[in-house]
C-alpha cells in the first residue's frame, strides 16, 4: 500500500464526491463537516468545484498543508477534528479502503487538478 494516497473531488449536485476506480467507488460524497472543510480546503484555489486533487497519509509529508486527529469512531466511521480550522468532519467507512485501521493523524495536501 503506498504511504501517500491521491483523490480528485468534484462538486456534484452541490456535494463533494469523488471516484476512485482503484476501490470500486464512485461519486463517493464527502458529508456531515468532512464536505465543510473541503469547502475551506479549498477557498483560495479557482473553479475548485470542477476538481482538486488531495493527497493524504498517516504521516507528514512535504508540502502537506492540514492535520486531521482522530476523535471518535461512530456509526462504522471516524470523526477527526482539524484544529486549523477548528472544525470536525466525519469520514465514512470508505476510510478502510485507504488504511486497514483509522489512523491517529490524517495530514494532506490541497492542490489545483493538474498542478
Amino acid at each position: 500500500m503506498n504511504s501517500i494516497l491521491v483523490i480528485h473531488p468534484y462538486k456534484h449536485e452541490g456535494l463533494w464526491v469523488f471516484d476512485d476506480p482503484n476501490v470500486g467507488l464512485v461519486q463517493e460524497p464527502f458529508v456531515a463537516g468532512a464536505d465543510t472543510i473541503i469547502d475551506r480546503m479549498v477557498e483560495d484555489i479557482p473553479k475548485a468545484q470542477a476538481g482538486v486533487t488531495i493527497l493524504f497519509s498517516a504521516t507528514p509529508f512535504p508540502g502537506c498543508q492540514h492535520e486531521f486527529h482522530w476523535r471518535r469512531e461512530e456509526y462504522g466511521g471516524n470523526w477527526y477534528f482539524s484544529p486549523h480550522f477548528g472544525i470536525e468532519g466525519w469520514l465514512c467507512p470508505v476510510l478502510f479502503k485507504y488504511f486497514d485501521k483509522a489512523p491517529e493523524r490524517i495530514f494532506a495536501q490541497v492542490k489545483p487538478k493538474g498542478a
